[in-house]
């Protein structure tokens, strides 16, 4: 019997993982690795160890011919029950919006060995990357993350007393999720925010304003993969 290690590659790049996540890459017989985009090849080279084998399993975009999340579970039980080490290779961080207890669950259901190491994820860099600090002990004294890709599972009451918002995956919803949190979130339509797409990426862009003027600001612009910031602590960029 093989083992897993679920890694988190960061926000892209090298200089973004952890020791740790290249080491699991160094000692991989397989790399099973989601879509990183434009820094993958880097991240890939890692994994030194002789015939390591590469498979890619990214979902971006939604495309029908993407992998399901129960084949990729299949993948890596049958690739550990072969014998081999496999390094699970996912963006972000394991444990933020990455399915990765539905692959926890498969793995220990066969009794595969697995490990976790965990990455910096986009809802932490991206705002640090256009200078935007989560907290700040007038401004900003708690956080939360949500994922906006299915905007109407979202209670956004609950937004009301929180002082900084962060939504991942908001590129195709940034309309509702905007109109959602002055609606019912009860968020002024002057509360400052920031729409930041390939945070840390070469190619990273970021749009300032309010809740008011953001679409406005974005309209027509690919946003994908992009975060929405919401609080005061976005004047402090």
């Amino acid at each position: 019997m093989g083992s897993v290690c679920l890694v988190g590659a960061g926000p892209g790049g090298v200089d973004a993982l952890t020791m740790g996540a290249a080491r699991a890459l160094a000692n991989a017989d397989v790399v099973v690795y989601d879509d990183l985009g434009g820094s993958s090849e880097d991240v890939l080279a890692l994994a030194t160890k002789a015939n390591a084998e590469f498979v890619s399993v990214g979902k971006r975009g939604g495309s029908a011919k993407s992998w399901t999340q129960s084949d990729i579970c299949e993948l890596l039980v049958e690739l550990a029950r072969s014998g081999k080490r496999v390094a699970r290779l996912k963006g972000g961080c394991p444990s933020v919006f990455a399915r990765v207890s539905d692959e926890i669950a498969a793995l220990r259901k066969h009794g595969v060995h697995t490990t976790m190491i965990p990455g910096i994820s986009s809802a932490l860099s991206a705002p640090l990357s256009v200078g935007i600090p989560l907290t700040d002990r007038e401004l900003g004294r708690h956080f939360s993350v949500t994922s906006a890709h299915d905007p109407n599972s979202i209670d956004f009451a609950a937004f009301a007393g929180i002082d900084t918002c962060v939504f991942l995956m908001v590129g195709r919803t940034l309309p509702i999720v905007v109109e959602s949190l002055t609606r019912e979130g009860n968020k002024s339509p002057t509360t400052p925010c920031c729409v930041i797409r390939n945070g840390m990426q070469p190619d990273e862009r970021s749009w300032f304003g309010s809740l008011r003027d953001i679409v406005e600001k974005t309209s027509g612009e690919s946003l994908s993969p992009c975060i929405l910031v919401v609080g005061n602590v976005v004047t402090l960029a």
